[in-house]
């Protein structure tokens, strides 16, 4: 049990941030890479994703936030952190960790490629 106030692991691993393994499966995104600083939400099937533009560089999360399960979309990127629209916690986009409260839990990365002009997401493959 986590004491309040404390922040628990990161959001990789168990959702699928680890592009080590051979259990991935690299699906299209659908989007363009936004600009630097924004985001743009995606879906494949019943997961919505969040396409992040930190400095050039495309990161993809689950479109939750850990704290009350809203989306993050709109949210203020500098570099990696990313701060949540709704209560201002904030997250490490580079592997979920929380920054800030009132977000205390990691929220899941996805792993990116880069796939002719576009991106690719890599997914559980089960």
């Amino acid at each position: 049990m986590t004491e309040a106030g404390s922040i628990e692991g990161k959001g990789e691993g168990e959702c699928g941030g680890d592009d080590e393994g051979p259990a991935l499966r690299w699906v299209d995104v659908p989007v363009p890479l936004p600009a630097p600083g924004g985001s743009e939400r995606f879906a494949v099937g019943a997961l919505e994703l969040l396409l992040c533009n930190t400095d050039g560089a495309p990161r993809i999360i689950r479109d939750e936030c850990p704290h009350v399960q809203t989306s993050l979309r709109g949210g203020l990127i500098r570099g990696t952190i990313l701060e949540c629209p709704l209560h201002g916690g904030q997250l490490d986009l580079r592997d979920g960790s929380p920054v800030r409260m009132p977000i205390r839990r990691a929220v899941c990365v996805y792993a990116v490629r880069s796939a002719g002009t576009g991106w690719q997401v890599g997914l559980p493959a089960d």
